[in-house]
């Protein structure tokens, strides 16, 4: 039996603990910081809060201490807000263990650093445990309510260690949840974040009226410059053309239940973002912290991204929707021939 540690009892956590559940042969401990969310889990077997009607397998328990949830695990699923990934990780440094394999489930970039959150979560351990982890990225198109109903659903694991990618891809898989292997992950990190950014754009098309035009440009034109932007960051240009890229891009600007899609939709009919987060009742659309790390990253690679940068001005500097829509239209025209190659035009 496998002995797996869930640190982050939001839906995504709470829908990985169920399929992790789901295979007799684990042991899943769940990490939840929020007191309802243990209460609701001990006493009838939902996370109501986060992911309501999903009932959690029994070989789940869940814990407030992080202690308790890591003592003896074997692999440790990170899927913490990643404003909270360096703290919680600094906390977890005295428990964790070098034959721990580590895998990073949170779609973020940190924003005072750049860094994604594989990086995060080496330079705490490696600072302050003195190993560096055995670590992969998890990342694909995957609503939560949609892995923890069973829908089929496929995503990527991305490590450069093949023999934990390999052990990944063989403790998630079941038959309704498929894992491929990938080398790639600053692609796979990056296309997981990234995404979110163009979804909120999408949403914001919607908000504003406009119709599937509108979106497939968006889409299209989004996959082009964050492509531009994992290639000059060290990934490859073929990981965007996969699960971790086009997929989870094409997904969260189209899907009815993707938070950052949501957020998008509000700005577009006029709501102001300080009114649309505090409606979302704890739940985190991590797009909205993440524009402003892709923002630097492009600055820091000179890297053109009009979709981000026009996302960031609506987010952050209270540009009217509509008015950023015009100027995107009204950009120099460019050539699409090497559509998805690094270069500064977008």
């Amino acid at each position: 039996m496998s002995d797996i540690a869930v640190i982050g009892a939001g839906a995504w956590g709470t829908a990985l603990s169920i399929v992790l559940g789901r295979k007799r042969s684990h042991s899943v401990r769940l990490w939840a910081y929020e007191r309802e969310v243990r209460d609701s889990i001990a006493d009838h077997r939902v996370n109501a809060p986060f992911l309501p009607g999903y009932p959690i397998p029994e070989m789940v328990t869940v814990s407030n201490r992080l202690e308790e949830a890591l003592a003896g695990v074997e692999v440790v699923v990170s899927v913490m807000p990643s404003h909270h990934c360096r703290r919680l990780f600094r906390e977890m440094a005295p428990l964790v263990r070098p034959e721990m394999l580590f895998v990073s489930a949170t779609k973020g970039v940190e924003n005072d650093t750049l860094s994604r959150m594989t990086e995060v979560i080496t330079d705490v351990v490696h600072e302050l445990a003195g190993f560096r982890p055995r670590l992969g990225a998890l990342s694909g198109p995957s609503f939560a309510r949609e892995v923890a109903r069973g829908d089929p659903t496929a995503i990527t694991v991305a490590s450069h260690d093949a023999d934990l990618a390999q052990a990944v891809q063989r403790e998630f898989s079941d038959p309704s949840f498929r894992v491929y292997t990938s080398e790639d992950v600053v692609g796979v990190e990056l296309g997981g974040a990234l995404k979110n950014i163009v979804a909120i754009a999408a949403g914001m098309c919607d908000g504003l009226g406009l119709g599937h035009n509108s979106v497939a440009a968006l889409i299209t034109r989004g996959l082009a410059e964050i492509t531009r932007l994992v290639v000059a960051c060290g990934g490859h240009r073929d990981t965007m053309a996969g699960l971790a890229g086009l997929g989870d891009l094409v997904l969260t600007c189209t899907g009815e239940l993707s938070r950052n899609r949501s957020v998008g939709v509000e700005l577009g009919r006029g709501r102001k973002l300080t009114d649309v987060v505090a409606g979302m009742h704890g739940m985190v659309a991590e797009g909205v912290l993440t524009t402003n790390a892709a923002v630097g990253l492009a600055h820091k690679y000179g890297v053109e991204m009009p979709i981000t940068q026009q996302v960031h001005a609506i987010l952050h500097q209270d540009k009217s929707p509509r008015d950023a829509i015009h100027e995107l239209m009204t950009r120099r025209a460019t050539s699409e021939v090497g559509l998805y190659r690094n270069s500064a035009n977008g």
